[in-house]
C-alpha cells in the first residue's frame, strides 16, 4: 500500500501540473511541424529561367534546348551574345544567366577529329561563362556541362551500359528507409533522455535539496518501495514524452525525405510492436541512470551537470554504432546500444525478431539491478544527508 502512495504521489504531481504534461508533449508536435516545413521547403522544385547569351552555334545547343523544355521547372531565353568582352559584363554583372561560347565550325571540328590519331591536335572546346555563387547561373552550368557530356558519349559511342528503372533494384523507401534506421534511433535516445530529465532530477534531487525526501526515508517504508515509486511513475510519464517525440519524428520523415514511405503504412504491425516494446524497455533504463545521479547529487543542478554528461556518452554511442562494420549480436548484451541496433534492424526490416525482445528483457534487468542500486544509496546517510 505505501508502494502504491509513493507512486499516486508521483503521479499526482505530473499529471496537476499542465507545464509538465506540455513539457512532455510539446517536442514531438515541434519535430512534427518543423520537420515538415523543412520537407516541404527542401522538396520543392525551384524554378530557374535561364537567359543565355550564345556565340557560335552547333546542333549540340538543340540538345540543351530540348532538356530545358522537358524540364517543368525551367525556362530558357537565348540571345546573341556580340562582342565577347561586353557579354561577360552582363554575366560578372548578374544581367545574363551564362555566355555559352562555340568556335566557328564547331560541329565540323568535332566530325574531323580523331581521339586516336599519332597526330592529333586539341580538341575542339566549348567556353561557358557563369557565376558558381548564383543558384540559377550554376544549376544552368550543371545542366549544360551534363548535356554535352551526354552528346560526345552519343558521338563516339562503342557500347551501352543498362541502368536505371528495372536494373536498380533499390527504391526510394527502402533507401528512405536505410537513412531513416540511421537516424531515428539516435534522436530517439535524445528525445527520451531529455524527457526524462525534466521529470526526473526534479522529483528525487530537488526533493532531496528541499529536505522533502527525508521526510519519506523516517517512515516506515522500505527503500526498494521508495525506489520503485519513483522509477515507475516517472518511466510512465517520460515514456509519453519519449512516444510524443517518436511519433513526431517517425510521421514527419516521409515529408523531410520527399518519398512515399508512409510509417503508418509502410511496416507490418510487428514492427510497431517491437518499436513499442523497445521504447518499453529503454525508459525505465535512462529514468534508473538518472535517478542513480539524481540520489547522488546533493542538488538538482548537480544532478544536470551529471546527467549532461551521461547523455552525452550515450548519444555519441548511439550515433557511433552506424559507423561500426560488423556488428554482432553481442551488442545484445550492452543496455541502450542493444536497442538502437534493434531499432536500426527494425526500420531496415533485417531485424531477428529474437534480438528485440531479448534487448527489452535485458535493459529491464538493468533496470531492475539500477533499482536495487538506489534501494542502496537511499539507505546511504552519507550519501543521503552528507554524513
Amino acid at each position: 500500500m505505501k508502494l502504491l502512495a509513493l507512486m499516486k504521489k508521483e503521479f499526482l504531481r505530473f499529471f496537476r501540473d499542465p507545464r509538465l504534461i506540455i513539457t512532455m508533449l510539446l517536442p514531438g508536435i515541434l519535430i512534427y511541424a518543423i520537420y515538415s516545413v523543412m520537407g516541404t521547403f527542401m522538396n520543392e522544385e525551384p524554378k530557374y529561367e535561364f537567359k543565355v547569351l550564345l556565340a557560335g552555334e552547333s546542333v549540340s545547343f538543340a540538345f540543351v534546348e530540348t532538356a530545358v523544355e522537358n524540364a517543368e521547372n525551367m525556362t530558357l531565353t537565348v540571345e546573341e551574345a556580340g562582342e565577347t568582352e561586353a557579354a561577360k559584363e552582363k554575366v560578372k554583372n548578374s544581367e545574363a544567366t551564362a555566355l555559352v561560347v562555340f568556335p566557328a565550325g564547331f560541329d565540323d571540328k568535332v566530325a574531323e577529329y580523331d581521339p586516336i590519331a599519332s597526330d592529333r591536335k586539341d580538341a575542339p572546346a566549348v567556353e561557358i561563362y557563369y557565376r558558381s555563387g548564383d543558384g540559377e547561373s550554376a544549376a544552368f552550368y550543371n545542366l549544360f556541362v551534363g548535356v554535352l557530356n551526354g552528346y560526345e558519349q552519343s558521338i563516339a559511342n562503342k557500347f551501352d551500359i543498362l541502368s536505371g528503372e528495372g536494373y536498380d533494384f533499390s527504391d526510394a523507401n527502402e533507401i528512405a528507409a536505410d537513412v531513416m534506421s540511421g537516424l531515428l534511433p539516435f534522436i530517439v535516445v535524445i528525445m527520451i533522455f531529455s524527457s526524462c530529465m525534466s521529470v526526473t532530477l526534479e522529483s528525487i534531487a530537488g526533493e532531496k535539496e528541499r529536505g522533502t525526501l527525508a521526510t519519506i526515508l523516517v517512515t516506515s517504508a522500505k527503500r526498494s518501495h521508495i525506489a520503485l515509486g519513483k522509477i515507475l511513475p516517472l518511466s510512465c510519464i517520460s515514456l509519453i514524452g519519449g512516444v510524443s517525440s517518436f511519433l513526431g519524428i517517425a510521421l514527419s520523415m516521409p515529408k523531410l525525405m520527399g518519398t512515399s514511405l508512409g510509417v503508418l503504412g509502410g511496416y507490418p504491425f510487428l514492427s510497431y510492436l517491437m518499436i513499442f516494446l523497445l521504447l518499453l524497455g529503454i525508459v525505465p533504463l535512462i529514468v534508473s541512470v538518472i535517478s542513480v545521479v539524481s540520489t547522488y547529487a546533493r542538488s538538482v543542478k548537480e544532478a544536470s551537470a551529471y546527467t549532461s554528461i551521461v547523455m552525452i556518452l550515450s548519444m555519441v554511442l548511439s550515433i557511433a554504432v552506424n559507423f561500426i562494420s560488423g556488428i554482432g549480436n553481442w551488442i545484445v548484451a550492452f543496455p541502450l546500444l542493444n536497442a538502437v541496433v534493434a531499432m536500426q534492424q527494425v526500420f531496415t526490416r533485417t531485424a531477428h525478431v529474437w534480438l528485440p525482445f531479448t534487448a527489452v528483457a535485458i535493459n529491464l534487468v538493468y533496470t531492475a539491478l539500477l533499482v536495487f542500486v538506489i534501494a542502496k544509496m537511499l539507505s546511504s546517510e552519507r550519501i543521503m544527508f552528507g554524513k
